[in-house]
């Protein structure tokens, strides 16, 4: 098994919906690319600190993580970000991680950008029931 890599684009969303109220100017919305590891076991989006401090992003509250090793410790959740993965993305909170680490992309993200983790082939991409839009299970 191997670890996939991601591309990602990331965004301040209060930026965002600020430019699209004509209150600030396009170029003055923050935004970060890197590359992102896909955490199947993970839940949330973890962000590094320094790419939370980058991107302006408010700490909203905190949550208490555990780890696989059975640790548990306390992070700070900061919002909104836009994650942006190929063609889909989507608005989200994120776990404050510590600085200088690598960001980790956990199921929320997969399940709501539909996209299918292939660790064999080291992939990440839409499901073929759904290559264009995200499909979302309403029951």
């Amino acid at each position: 098994m191997g670890e996939i890599r991601v591309q990602v684009d990331l965004e301040n969303f209060v930026d965002r919906y600020l430019c699209m109220r004509n209150k600030l100017p396009e170029s003055a919305i923050r935004e970060y690319s890197t590359t992102a590891i896909v955490d199947t076991g993970a839940v949330m989006l973890m962000l590094p600190r320094d790419v939370v401090e980058e991107l302006d992003l408010t700490i909203l509250r905190k949550v208490i993580v555990y780890y696989a090793d059975y640790r548990r410790d306390e992070l700070d959740v900061a919002g909104t970000v836009t994650i942006k993965i190929g063609k889909r993305f989507m608005n989200t909170d994120c776990l404050v991680g510590p600085p200088a680490g690598i960001p980790l992309i956990g199921q929320v993200i997969l399940e709501e950008l539909d996209l299918i983790a292939d660790c064999q082939r080291r992939t990440l991409t839409p499901r073929p029931e759904s290559p264009i839009y995200p499909m979302l299970m309403m029951k």
